[in-house]
């Protein structure tokens, strides 16, 4: 794949851009798809517009937006940071799952970075930036609906504490690769819904207590509303 990445960048080196059909032409088409994993491309304009639908011109990140500012060092500790100021606390293990960096390779990068250290329920290392918010643990979560494919629950990781293991195969399975839509008590999914009649039906796991079902009635009220 880098000969490949090599070869476009070589051919790019001498036109400004290349249509994927000539990408493809060039490394095949199987190896195309991944020549952005080892060269910085763009989609060069006019392309992916109503006159020219197709985005599949590319030129050169760097004929474009010029070279770039940061070492690869501090790429790193940017891509760190920028990750920890939306997801932290994380764990080492997230971090190298979202970046898709070694932890030989993160480290040098958490070193120069000005970090808060906690502890997780069982005891592991979480990372955050320094000053971050944090919510006081006992702030009540008012209940929520989510729809289909929410990026809450396809992280990166399989958050047990969101989405409780024993009911992950009632929200994704084989049968229904979309997901289901589904609402949140105390910050974890406790069952599904769906839009229908111009009403939200509930499907809830388990029995809800009454303060719960009329929290969660008043928002399905509101969601039937943005629906219409």
């Amino acid at each position: 794949m880098v000969d490949a990445a090599a070869l476009v960048a070589e051919r790019l080196a001498g036109t400004p851009t290349l249509h994927r059909k000539e990408i493809d032409e060039l490394v095949g088409k199987q190896r195309a798809g991944g020549v952005g994993l080892w060269i910085d491309l763009v989609r060069v304009p006019p392309s992916g517009t109503w006159e020219r639908r197709r985005a599949d011109l590319f030129g050169l990140a760097e004929e474009w937006i010029g070279a770039p500012q940061l070492t690869a060092a501090e790429a790193v500790q940017q891509l760190v940071r920028r990750y920890l100021a939306g997801f932290g606390p994380a764990s080492m293990t997230d971090i190298t799952s979202y970046t898709g960096l070694a932890k030989r390779e993160l480290a040098p990068a958490l070193e120069g970075l000005r970090l808060r250290r906690f502890r997780d329920a069982a005891g592991g290392e979480l990372l955050d930036v320094a000053r971050a918010p944090l919510p006081d643990p006992g702030t009540p979560a008012p209940v929520r609906f989510l729809p289909t494919w929410d990026a809450t629950l396809l992280v990166h990781a399989r958050r047990t504490g969101l989405l409780p293991e024993q009911h992950r195969a009632k929200i994704f399975h084989t049968k229904n690769p979309h997901s289901l839509p589904t609402f949140l008590v105390d910050g974890v999914v406790v069952g599904t819904w769906r839009h229908r009649d111009g009403h939200i039906e509930l499907a809830p796991f388990n029995r809800l207590d009454a303060a719960n079902l009329r929290a969660l009635r008043e928002e399905a009220d509101r969601l039937a509303v943005f629906h219409a």
